[in-house]
């Protein structure tokens, strides 16, 4: 699959992408711009970050900073417009100027606390994840779903750390896997982890802004070093905020667990991610208040530090899109969620829950996901030669003495000394018997 090849057509090639990368841009702004504006149907804030798919199911974009639809070719209408915390919009075409999308809050089992020994908050999770791995000859695709689960401790005193970021409990992975000459094979199996998603948790507390905390609908922005780096957003009791991590150092906050990425000199084109909260009281919003999140991220160099799976000199980019949905939550014992942690349950049982609010697949995933499930894993390794040399095992045992005696007269030389040695031996022995021939044949004459 991988195409490790240093020959000068591959040289050219790479350079040849370069320019067509470069050219794109320029072709994409002397195209027609779309006017069509993605806002929220309530406080008709325009809606930045809503992620855009074609109508081949293909994430083309995000909406800019003003709601503004990104640049798409009328081939690729209609696309659909998704935002966690609102239902899915479907626009037929670049005619319409403006898109109202309806907020759809999560509805979530209603938590109780059974006792004051209650003290840990566990929060089971759908996931669903579109990731891109691109380099100039390859593209890996993967769509994922997952149950993952979250364990949080509300009191600092208690004695159990629990954990913020997702943990898989069941997952199924469908690959489609690309070359340059647009050949592609699937599977649920790769041997590459290029996915952003198990490094995107929960985040932390974070202080409500002022101008939202006595009003029932509003919404506010919070402004980094250059530009604007939290968006938020009230309606009644759910809370949403947009940040944008790329727009101010004290953003990378709402994402702790990434600190050593930013200092390696990774290069992240884009990272926007959504927190959606729903039952909220008081001026601020916790993990536990969590509904769900969202997060879209382009990076360009994912792995070279850690994986290594690619050649040094190929840059290679990726890009992830991910939304979390929590589905339950619940308050255990510290001794109930010490079992959970170290997995000493019947996970088994657990299936992958896809929740109500979840819209539903593109057709192209849908493509997919049947294109790997009728892949027969035991044909394919039935069908695989087996390699001769790792057919029985022909091995001779040799005295450990023996062997190293063997080993110092090779570096030596004294077998090749013994070997001519030898050969002058049999070529003197030769010669006289010649000779001793020669003598009585010359007698008889």
């Amino acid at each position: 699959m991988w195409n490790y090849c240093y020959s000068f057509k591959c040289f050219l090639c790479r350079y040849a992408v370069v320019a067509l990368v470069s050219v794109v841009p320029l072709l994409a702004m002397g195209g027609k711009a779309h006017n069509v504006v993605v806002v929220d149907s309530i406080t008709r804030m325009p809606l930045s970050g809503a992620s855009v798919f074609d109508r081949l199911g293909n994430a083309v974009g995000m909406c800019g900073s003003n709601g503004n639809l990104p640049y798409i070719p009328e081939s690729g209408f209609p696309v659909t417009v998704r935002y966690l915390g609102f239902k899915e919009r479907v626009i037929r075409s670049a005619g319409c100027d403006t898109v109202f999308l309806q907020s759809s809050p999560a509805e979530l089992p209603e938590v109780v606390i059974e006792s004051k020994g209650h003290k840990v908050m566990h929060m089971l999770a759908y996931v669903r994840e579109y990731s891109t791995l691109t380099t100039y000859t390859d593209t890996v695709f993967l769509f994922r779903e997952k149950m993952a689960d979250y364990m949080i401790v509300p009191d600092k005193g208690t004695r159990f750390r629990g954990w913020t970021t997702p943990r898989t409990l069941k997952t199924k992975s469908y690959y489609r896997f690309t070359n340059a000459q647009g050949v592609d094979s699937v599977s649920d199996r790769c041997g590459f982890h290029f996915s952003w998603s198990d490094w995107i948790g929960v985040g932390g507390m974070a202080a409500i802004p002022k101008a939202l905390r006595d009003v029932e609908y509003g919404a506010d922005k919070v402004m980094g070093k250059y530009s604007a780096t939290e968006a938020w957003t009230k309606h009644i009791d759910n809370v949403a905020v947009d940040v944008n991590i790329l727009a101010d150092t004290t953003s990378r906050k709402w994402v702790p667990n990434l600190a050593l990425f930013f200092r390696s000199g990774l290069d992240f084109e884009h990272f926007r991610i959504r927190f959606n909260y729903d039952n909220v009281v008081g001026d601020s919003v916790s993990p536990m208040d969590m509904a769900g999140y969202s997060f879209n991220i382009e990076s360009n160099g994912r792995g070279h530090e850690m994986f290594m799976f690619n050649r040094v000199d190929e840059p290679f980019f990726v890009s992830t899109y991910a939304e979390v949905y929590m589905v339950d939550k619940e308050y255990i014992t510290v001794k109930e969620a010490k079992k959970w942690e170290r997995l000493k349950i019947d996970t088994d049982v657990i299936g992958i829950y896809e929740p109500a609010d979840a819209p539903d697949l593109q057709p192209s995933i849908m493509h997919l996901v049947e294109r790997v499930n009728h892949v027969d894993h035991d044909r394919t390794r039935l069908s695989l030669a087996p390699d001769q040399s790792l057919v029985g095992r022909e091995v001779k045992k040799q005295h450990f003495g023996d062997r190293v005696l063997q080993l110092f007269k090779t570096v030596t030389g004294i077998s090749r000394y013994k070997m001519n040695r030898n050969m002058n031996r049999h070529w003197k022995e030769f010669k006289k018997d010649r000779i001793e021939r020669n003598k009585g044949n010359a007698a008889e004459e």
